[in-house]
């Protein structure tokens, strides 16, 4: 296996950097029902919903719930009514890839700046920069093609204090919001790409955005006796942002990674990492509102304390929830993995609460991918 790691970044990084990135700004899902969307995040993500737009306040064409835990945003959009090509777009989206990812916005200092910079080094453009204001302020905004049909936006919203956008008004909570947060950001955002082009798309942020390679996971790093994938993790300079890249290995049976691009009709985002404070508790939570997660089976546990050390959750406890362990040189984590969160095998969620390491669970890889094996066969795709 080869691997790099990156450790905390020099402060004078970003003044150095050719493409400063704030953070995510935004994880866009387009949904066949974005108010019934919302009422899951809210209630078993225990999100709080925090603005709208919707042909109440001129939105003739889609409705988008925003909703929010900490700094990590989601927005949930769907259409009404089609009447122009961006709800052409988003129509054809969800028909062809279920509900899904398909904005993976990131908030910058400099909108323009960055659009520019990600073209001349050779991003497909989508949205040439634009602004749009309000009472509240002005927002410029550009966006990127990436893999498959999803866009990376480029938002500049310094001065802005509305709740989200221009065209959204603020919104009431769709339920009352849990009194402690299930998570508070976003940590990585992991793509699955076609057999051949993982390489393709990691050269791809290099250039284009300027991002580094933090890790990169090969062979038998994450191979069972069935399936096998590739891995490699891209990120800013500040790993403020942390994009994972998966493209299937060849093997004796069809990966995870192999059953995710048929059903979701191509390359996508396959999941989202949530980083939280105390995973025990944001377990106990989801799973009582309905969250189903990856199970784990009792022998993972049997020898744990042998190679993960102490952490700060008993044994017994990552044995009743199912939570995973992993230990670097720089600490450890703790890793839980929903199932597919909509009919069909595509996205899926991540809770992860770190201490110290900046890994992604390496010495899980093979419990984890036998778990999703479990799955695949009882859905009849392995």
């Amino acid at each position: 296996m080869t691997q790099t790691t990156h450790h905390a970044p020099d402060p004078t990084a970003r003044q150095a950097d050719p493409f400063p990135v704030k953070g995510m700004d935004a994880v866009v899902f387009a949904v066949g029902n974005a108010k019934q969307a919302a009422h899951y995040y809210s209630t078993a993500f225990g999100m709080k919903l925090v603005a709208y737009s919707g042909p109440e306040n001129g939105s003739r064409e889609t409705a988008s719930y925003v909703l929010e835990s900490g700094s990590a945003r989601f927005v949930l959009t769907s259409v009404i009514k089609q009447s122009t090509e961006q709800g052409s777009f988003l129509a054809e989206h969800v028909a062809a890839h279920g509900d899904g990812v398909v904005d993976l916005a990131l908030e910058v200092p400099d909108a323009r700046a960055a659009f520019a910079y990600a073209v001349e080094h050779g991003a497909r453009p989508l949205a040439e920069p634009y602004e749009l204001k309000d009472e509240h302020g002005t927002v410029v905004l550009a966006a990127i093609a990436t893999y498959g049909r999803t866009r990376h936006t480029f938002v500049e919203r310094t001065g802005y204090d509305g709740p989200y956008l221009p065209g959204f008004v603020a919104a009431d909570p769709i339920v009352e919001p849990p009194a402690q947060r299930f998570f508070q950001a976003i940590d990585h955002c992991v793509g699955n790409v076609e057999l051949g082009r993982m390489d393709e798309w990691v050269a791809f942020y290099n250039k284009v955005m300027g991002f580094t390679n933090m890790k990169e996971f090969v062979g038998d790093d994450i191979a069972t006796e069935y399936s096998a994938l590739m891995s490699k993790v891209v990120a800013d300079g500040t790993l403020k942002v942390k994009f994972p890249i998966n493209e299937p290995a060849v093997a004796k049976k069809k990966s995870q990674i192999d059953e995710y691009l048929e059903f979701y009709g191509g390359a996508g985002v396959q999941h989202i990492a949530l980083n939280t404070n105390d995973i025990v508790r944001t377990v106990r939570a989801m799973r009582a509102a309905g969250v189903r997660f990856l199970d784990t089976p009792d022998s993972y546990y049997d020898t744990l304390g042998e190679w993960a050390g102490e952490t700060r959750v008993p044994v017994d406890t990552l044995r009743e929830l199912k939570i995973l362990v992993d230990r670097d040189e720089d600490g450890y984590l703790l890793q839980i993995f929903t199932k597919p969160v909509q009919d069909r095998p595509t996205v899926f969620f991540e809770i992860i609460e770190r201490h110290g390491s900046m890994g992604f669970g390496k010495g899980n890889f093979k419990a984890l991918f036998e778990a999703i094996e479990r799955e695949q066969e009882r859905r009849g795709n392995l």
